[in-house]
């Protein structure tokens, strides 16, 4: 296949409608353009609505062979309805990927459709569609019955890059960004919302721990813990890093072990280490729901950044609306409860145990804190006195909006 932008996007496209893959697996060639991924990814994020359209204008549907044709009216849809391409052109380009594909009865067909959907735009722009699988739009509505239109606009929305300033590059690093470039957050004093995503590697001193990708919600983990020098920390499921290394930051001093299943992310924590050349924490490969990686040393603080549905972070990862299954959230709800149970049991009385999932789903979050507390007399949870998301019934949630991510925080204290 010629390396066109619209054919590398029908790849990625593919990869994930077609074969359940995760976008974050699909390998670019090198020289991938910004359009390719921002075709990719809006027609990822839209791809509900978009396959509603397509759907309802083709007379019958293809044969599972023909599935990427399929694909690629989806991907001409989604540059006629939401890009700022010219339509003339991105139906002429999207045709022309027909010869990519062997499968020249195709061309009539995609122009034809193509051409249908633009002279339709006015009306289907007009058209309100959550463009989300049809069991989440319930839960979401269910769960926030006076906010589900702020989470739907916004997990169709490109999320924003925000930076955690390392805090012995914070004076230096600080005027570069706030030249125009950027936004403080109140609540988090690291962190830098930017007006329009860069290249990391063009930020000063990047490759030597200026500062870390994360969201202003993930920036909030390290500080809820509080790691005092001395502290013996654990870190569960830590991959990729960044509140590893955060808790590093605050307490140099500290001891911090930092625990994910997947060797592979483990390099990745690695890599951030070396980054930041930070000397107090030690890897373990394990699974939190297990004790075969213990020591048996309690621990002073533990962080349990929990396997999740990850339905906060959809504007940064639209396929999850396509691979996330109803039958996987019990499947979820059921680990945690298993690395809950497990890690309290290393927990040193007087100790905290921060729980935090990327979700906005109530049974991953506050009703599974619930039955926690329910079952063990020895835990009582302590408020979180911040000015961010709103107070659960236990703990806080945050849905997304434009500074923050979707998350949910719950601190626990071992009597």
């Amino acid at each position: 296949m010629e390396n066109n932008t619209r054919t590398i996007a029908l790849g990625a496209i593919c990869s994930v409608v077609l074969e359940k893959k995760s976008l974050s697996t699909f390998i670019y060639p090198a020289e991938v353009s910004a359009l390719t991924k921002s075709l990719v990814f809006g027609t990822i994020r839209f791809y509900h609505q978009l396959n509603d359209i397509v759907s309802r204008l083709l007379k019958h549907s293809l044969k599972k062979e023909d599935l990427d044709v399929h694909c690629l009216m989806l991907l001409g849809a989604y540059q006629v309805l939401h890009s700022n391409v010219a339509t003339h052109a991105s139906i002429f380009e999207t045709v022309n990927v027909v010869n990519e594909l062997n499968k020249p009865w195709a061309k009539p067909l995609v122009n034809a459709i193509l051409r249908e959907i633009d002279r339709q735009k006015d009306d289907l722009q007009q058209q309100t569609h959550y463009t989300h699988p049809t069991w989440l739009v319930k839960k979401i509505k269910q769960y926030y019955p006076n906010n589900f239109a702020q989470i739907f606009t916004q997990n169709n929305t490109q999320a924003p890059m925000t930076l955690r300033i390392h805090p012995n590059f914070n004076q230096r690093a600080l005027p570069v960004f706030m030249d125009g470039q950027g936004s403080l957050v109140e609540i988090a004093p690291q962190a830098i919302i930017l007006n329009k995503a860069v290249n990391v590697y063009d930020i000063q001193d990047f490759d030597k721990g200026s500062c870390f990708v994360q969201d202003a919600s993930a920036q909030l983990a390290a500080p809820l813990l509080n790691p005092k020098e001395g502290d013996l920390i654990l870190d569960a499921c830590c991959a990729p890093g960044g509140k590893t290394t955060h808790l590093s930051e605050l307490a140099p001093n500290a001891t911090i072990i930092a625990l994910d299943n997947n060797k592979e992310r483990l390099k990745r924590v690695q890599e951030n280490i070396e980054r930041f050349t930070i000397k107090n924490i030690a890897l373990l490969q394990g699974k939190a729901q297990t004790q075969d990686w213990w020591d048996g040393k309690l621990f002073d603080k533990i962080l349990l950044d929990a396997p999740c549905s990850a339905t906060g972070v959809i504007r940064r990862h639209p396929d999850i609306k396509l691979l996330r299954k109803p039958k996987d959230i019990s499947a979820l709800v059921a680990l945690q409860k298993d690395i809950l149970d497990n890690l309290w049991t290393m927990l040193k009385p007087g100790g905290v145990l921060l729980y935090a999932t990327c979700s906005i789903l109530k049974n991953e979050n506050e009703a599974q804190i619930a039955q926690f507390l329910q079952n063990h007399s020895d835990a009582v949870e302590e408020k979180i006195m911040l000015d961010w998301g709103v107070e659960a019934t236990h703990g806080r949630q945050q849905i997304p909006c434009y500074e923050f991510d979707g998350f949910y925080y719950a601190k626990l204290t071992k009597i």
